[in-house]
């Protein structure tokens, strides 16, 4: 039995029948030595504590109920990352009861993941906002007073990467494609969609005559309208006359494209384009946009962000598109001051001042 504090908070920690409770009492210390002393007394009599009885639930249950959670509340991509994180979570704490597992445990688990597993402190993050989601969840369902992985402080990342395509660079991964990628690929280019989003795409919601696509498969579940420019409308009403399905994305056969990750990755080789990704085809299209000096609130809305921080890793690229704008001005103004010098008036003109 303890009491500890947690920010301006103090808490009560004791085990009562077989089971791990915490509860906050409030900001004064007394206070909270002195409930813990009620709850000694009241369990050393017998009394009833006024607790209400959790269910023991494994933690390798409850994964497999999140993941099902996960599966039916979220974009495809996030689900199998959730998959692959409580893959190695459930490792790790698959025997134990959730009401067991305590702060120190999450932490060292990150240690040996890092230390041992020799994995990035950037995976085992994502392992834990899994680890947090689930614990938060099974709060929810009635089966922890509160979540240990609360506190918990993820390992510091290096900036986000952005990697994108100079037009000379789009020229030559399209001529590259194969007849099936270059319309994806023209609208990954065009749209900013993820992958998952463009290959679930369905004519029902593409709207030609308004020029609009509605997005309804999205990370976020909220869908969004994204506008249709004048190559990508070329390209789907290509598309749409000698459509197969429903699907604007399929096979022969009208079935959709799960992925495309061997004939992108073959179709960079043959254009000799390096270190580069599909998502990266969104990275380019929110960095044109950033680079043509568009509102970074439009270029948010645009690639659907929730938040206005994953938008501004692209900001620097306006100010250094203007930069450079300035600098090739800069350039040409000295060539042609320097011309001006070199001419006869004006040597003219020094000679009848001096």
């Amino acid at each position: 039995m303890r009491t500890y504090r947690r920010g301006k908070t103090w808490y009560l920690d004791y085990l009562h029948k077989g089971r791990r409770i915490r509860r906050a009492v409030g900001r004064s210390k007394r206070m909270a030595e002195l409930a813990l002393k009620d709850i000694e007394v009241k369990i050393a009599k017998g009394e009833n504590l006024g607790v209400q009885e959790r269910p023991r639930v494994l933690f390798r249950d409850c994964s497999a109920e999140y993941l099902q959670y996960s599966k039916t509340h979220k974009a495809t991509s996030s689900s199998e990352r959730d998959a692959l994180s409580l893959k190695w979570l459930t490792a790790a704490f698959g025997d134990q009861y959730l009401f067991a597992i305590t702060l120190r445990q999450i932490e060292q688990y990150m240690t040996e993941r890092v230390e041992k597993g020799g994995v990035k402190g950037s995976t085992v993050n994502r392992e834990l906002a899994c680890l947090r989601h689930m614990l938060n969840k099974a709060v929810e369902w009635g089966y922890l007073n509160e979540n240990p992985a609360k506190g918990i402080k993820m390992f510091k990342e290096p900036p986000g990467r952005v990697r994108f395509l100079e037009p000379a660079e789009i020229d030559k991964l399209l001529k590259e494609c194969p007849p099936y990628l270059k319309p994806i690929v023209v609208t990954a280019l065009n749209t900013g969609l993820r992958q998952s989003e463009i290959l679930g795409l369905r004519w029902a919601n593409v709207k030609l005559r308004t020029r609009t696509i509605m997005v309804l498969q999205t990370k976020n579940n909220e869908p969004r309208l994204v506008p249709i420019n004048e190559p990508l409308h070329r390209e789907l009403r290509r598309l749409y006359a000698r459509r197969r399905g429903d699907f604007v994305f399929c096979d022969k056969d009208g079935k959709p494209y799960e992925k495309v990750y061997r004939g992108f990755k073959a179709a960079c080789r043959r254009a000799g384009i390096t270190d580069f990704t599909f998502h990266d085809l969104r990275h380019t299209f929110a960095s044109h946009l950033a680079m043509a000096d568009t509102n970074i609130r439009t270029i948010q809305e645009l690639m659907g962000h929730k938040t206005i921080k994953m938008t501004m890793r692209y900001s620097h690229l306006s100010q250094q598109h203007l930069q450079e704008a300035v600098g090739l001005l800069g350039l040409r103004l000295s060539g042609e001051m320097q011309r001006q010098l070199r001419s006869p008036s004006t040597t003219e003109e020094n000679d009848s001042i001096s």
